[in-house]
């Protein structure tokens, strides 16, 4: 049912408890992952970032795509890393529609405090246009 996942990530604690459930599932139907890291590039152009530099953030993102590969490791699932820059929720969606995806999970939590209320959340966008199906994991109080 399930050949290829979608695992967008964005290094963040909501992320890597997603992780898990794509990894269970993943063993459980003998699918691959894909993990994909967004650079986005419309949280620059808004100037929240002025410090931050495209650069930095491919940077970041080859080291949160190879931990997430690392922790996949040893298990018997194929794994693709792919970097790209844009709108992240635009990105997950043509990825998926590339790719030919039959899941996504990501989780719910990434952006925090007033930009994740001004940008909107891209998990809930993601869930509203996915042709896949989309599991949104969220984190426990206690993490």
């Amino acid at each position: 049912m399930y050949d290829e996942i979608l695992f967008p990530t964005d290094g963040s604690d909501g992320a890597d408890v997603a992780l898990d459930h794509a990894i269970e599932l993943a063993e459980t139907h003998d699918a691959g992952i894909h993990v994909l890291f967004v650079v986005d590039t419309t949280y620059l152009g808004s100037g929240a970032a002025e410090s931050t530099t495209v650069e930095s953030l491919w940077d970041r993102g080859e080291d949160v795509v190879e931990e997430t590969a690392d922790r996949v490791a040893g298990r018997d699932i194929e794994v693709t890393t792919e970097i790209r820059d844009g709108d992240p929720y635009n990105a997950i969606i043509d990825y998926a529609d590339t790719e030919r995806i039959d899941m996504i999970v990501m989780g719910t939590h990434g952006r925090r405090g007033l930009d994740r209320y001004l940008l909107g959340s891209v998990a809930e966008k993601v869930v509203r246009t996915a042709e896949a199906p989309v599991l949104t994991v969220r984190m426990s109080s206690d993490d």
